[in-house]
């Protein structure tokens, strides 16, 4: 019995001697960052795939495709604007709302062409939307981490 106790007590010595990696205060996870960085490549890249195998003409590829980058613009731009003017960086109404606008409408041209798009069929349009949505809000995460991360390192 009291090897076992001195086995357990040993393991506990073991554990305590194991590196830890420091974080400064309010900075992300790296497995926090990790998710945010696979979770956008993995959006964008079906995406892309899909755009790629789709059986629709170029005109409309190209389409969908500037859909994908002025989204992922509007979404990372919208969130810079508006963190900046909940902390009390200043952000001119012009630049706020545009962003909300530019936001709104790359939403809505998705939802809009895929609604009028006859020559895709339902799951496309789905897997479009899906993948389109991940990548937003994959881009928005990436873009509060960088911006995390960099306010930890200023702090100290």
């Amino acid at each position: 019995m009291a090897n076992e106790n001195e086995i357990l007590l040993d393991k506990g010595k073991q554990d305590d001697t194991k590196m830890k990696v420091e974080r400064k205060e309010g900075e992300p996870t790296p497995a926090f960052k990790g998710a945010s960085w696979a979770a956008l490549l993995v959006g964008v890249i079906t995406y892309l795939i899909g755009l790629y195998n789709a059986s629709m003409q170029l005109n409309e590829k190209g389409y969908y495709f500037a859909i994908l980058v002025f989204g992922l613009y509007s979404a990372v731009s919208l969130q810079k604007a508006v963190r900046d003017k909940y902390e009390g960086i200043p952000v001119t109404n012009i630049y706020y709302g545009i962003s909300w606008f530019a936001f709104i409408v790359s939403v809505a041209l998705m939802a809009i062409g895929l609604y009028n798009a006859t020559s895709i069929v339902l799951s496309e349009k789905g897997f479009y939307g899906m993948a389109f949505v991940l990548s937003l809000f994959a881009a928005i995460t990436i873009q509060k981490n960088i911006r995390d991360a960099q306010r930890a390192r200023e702090r100290d």
